[in-house]
């Protein structure tokens, strides 16, 4: 048996466990655990935005760390947190198994989906080490605002930090815009078993996908704001997380119902990922 003979069963039993039950079951769970975190997240913004009449209210962080705390309070709420560590790192995974194999549909195997699948896996992958850590009793980086601005003054100390901090900003921008673009494009339809789906479920998937799609894009859009804010005036603290991005949004014009939207938004995101990990194909 010559190398490339190996080499081609090596890859073939890869993507055999890449789709495998066991794979698709990992996937499904991140689904839930994603769903649950921006559900939590957007009903802390709304308690935020409708605190008191004067607006700008409310004790709990609007974020990942204000979520997983709002979970440990619960009964079994420990094991609850553990179940979403576990999830996450399915998520991850199965990026990760994207990024090696392809993700299924005719251009799953494209160079530009496989890297996508990279990044993400490495956001989850983050996201899963934030959770479990949290789960361990480890409490002390579970602000997304002083992360966003340790993160920004560690890039700024740097050769050319401003510039890594002003890009990075740019980035983030792009991808809210495209993150909001695709959910009023309903691109998500590729990856869903639209046959297996009544069309109420249809109408259903929409409502959700499309309100917490441009939700979600217009709170990274806002964060990638604050992080160009911080190049532009060598501030790493102007750098801001989830919570003081959204609790931002009350300082516009009619600015309560802003935020109250954009949580609404992000309830509908959750929602909308509880449905990808019932419909979506894996």
């Amino acid at each position: 048996m010559n190398a490339r003979t190996m080499s081609l069963r090596g890859r073939s039993k890869g993507r055999q466990a890449a789709n495998s039950s066991a794979m698709d079951a990992a996937a499904r769970w991140g689904f839930m655990a994603r769903g649950t975190i921006y559900l939590l997240i957007g009903l802390l913004a709304l308690q935020i935005a409708f605190a008191d009449v004067g607006g700008g209210g409310g004790g709990e962080q609007a974020d990942r760390g204000g979520a997983l705390a709002e979970i440990g309070e619960q009964p079994m709420g420990s094991v609850l947190l553990w179940a979403l560590g576990v999830g996450l790192v399915g998520m991850s995974l199965w990026r990760l198994s994207e990024a090696l194999f392809g993700a299924s549909g005719p251009d799953g195997r494209k160079a530009s989906k496989r890297l996508l699948s990279a990044g993400r896996f490495v956001f989850y992958g983050f996201v899963a080490y934030s959770v479990l850590t949290f789960a361990a009793g480890d409490k002390s980086g579970s602000s997304g605002d002083q992360q966003s601005q340790d993160i920004t003054a560690t890039a700024m100390e740097q050769p050319g930090g401003r510039w890594i901090v002003g890009i990075a900003g740019a980035a983030i921008i792009g991808a809210g815009l495209w993150i909001a673009v695709r959910a009023l494009r309903r691109d998500y339809h590729k990856h869903l078993k639209l046959s297996q789906m009544s069309h109420r479920a249809r109408q259903f998937v929409d409502v959700t996908g499309v309100g917490g799609g441009v939700a979600r894009g217009v709170l990274f859009g806002g964060i990638g704001v604050f992080v160009l804010q911080a190049a532009i005036e060598y501030e790493p603290d102007k750098a801001k997380g989830f919570d003081a991005t959204l609790r931002s949004f009350a300082d516009a014009p009619a600015g309560r119902w802003l935020l109250a939207l954009v949580a609404l938004g992000l309830v509908l995101f959750g929602v909308f990922s509880f449905a990808m990990a019932r419909w979506r194909k894996v």
